[in-house]
């Protein structure tokens, strides 16, 4: 089996606030120039790096903002993110936990720090992807997954190695949880230092993996480490992965949706008419309503 091949290891773009509660490298579409479609269907990738948050009584967060076309999925690494949404949708993301959001006919939705971990402070790390939608899709109905760490499926690695979290399609015969519209293998790979893992991914997935944790070494060629994002060609099957530390690896790999994208502002969607669209159902009130 051919090994897939590395097109770059990437360090974390300059970072960014988005709202005073998420400081984010944004690694694509913004980061570095890559083509709208280049990791398709991941339209976005925004990684808030481990930082400390100091207490505060009013909590940081993103308010009220629409979305369409798309869904938004957030990963709790350290920290606690609250959730609200105009379907009546909400709850706590902890850590280790998933909130996966479809926004698809279109959605407000507002995130902040839990109240209780504001209040406290601490070290803070999330990853948020926006994941696009088929063009059959983009107007469906909005849906919610809440997805806590323990019920995430799990596969533990050979001789106490680590163990994988099979967040979205299947490892070594363990189905994911998450509910996908296109294909997609997404994993948080847990692996402990000197420990070897082999994953193999389709030749034409888009693939990328961003280490959380630790540092790797890849193909036995090249090291990665913490908070870099390592893109694969789309030549070959096999990746090899080394922890030279104690590791967590989000692995991220999808079938290319290979249509048109029209992005603008919190909207992503096939042309510039269903954008002009989407602000106009949002000023009629098509969203629905929701507090700050």
């Amino acid at each position: 089996m051919q090994t897939k091949a590395i097109q770059q290891i990437l360090p974390p773009p300059p970072s960014h606030m988005v709202g005073d509660g998420f400081r984010v490298h944004n690694f694509f579409p913004h980061g570095y120039d890559m083509a709208p479609n280049r990791m398709s269907p991941f339209y976005l990738l925004d990684y808030n790096a481990k930082i400390e948050f100091p207490p505060k009584d009013t909590p940081r967060g993103v308010g009220v903002h629409p979305h369409r076309g798309f869904e938004t999925v957030t990963i709790v690494y350290h920290g606690k993110v609250a959730h609200h949404d105009s379907k009546g949708n909400h709850g706590v993301i902890g850590e280790g936990d998933i909130q996966w959001m479809t926004a698809a006919s279109g959605i407000l939705h507002k995130e902040y720090h839990e109240a209780g971990f504001s209040r406290k402070g601490g070290a803070f790390q999330v990853v948020q992807l926006w994941i696009n939608l088929p063009a059959k899709d983009k107007m469906s109905t909005p849906g919610y997954q809440s997805i806590t760490n323990k019920e995430i499926p799990k596969y533990p690695l050979p001789q106490n190695k680590g163990v994988v979290e099979v967040i979205a399609g299947t490892y070594e015969g363990i189905k994911g949880i998450a509910r996908t519209f296109t294909p997609i293998e997404m994993y948080n790979i847990r692996l402990k230092a000197e420990e070897t893992i082999k994953v193999i991914l389709p030749e034409y997935y888009n693939t990328g993996i961003l280490v959380i944790e630790g540092t790797v070494r890849v193909n036995e060629k090249e090291t990665a480490p913490t908070d870099h994002f390592i893109l694969f060609r789309n030549k070959g099957e096999a990746i090899t992965l080394k922890a030279i530390e104690n590791s967590i690896l989000l692995v991220l790999s999808g079938e290319p949706i290979k249509e048109p994208i029209v992005s603008y502002g919190p909207f992503l969607m096939n042309t510039k008419d269903e954008i002009m669209k989407a602000y106009k159902d949002l000023n009629a009130g098509k969203f629905g309503q929701l507090e700050d």
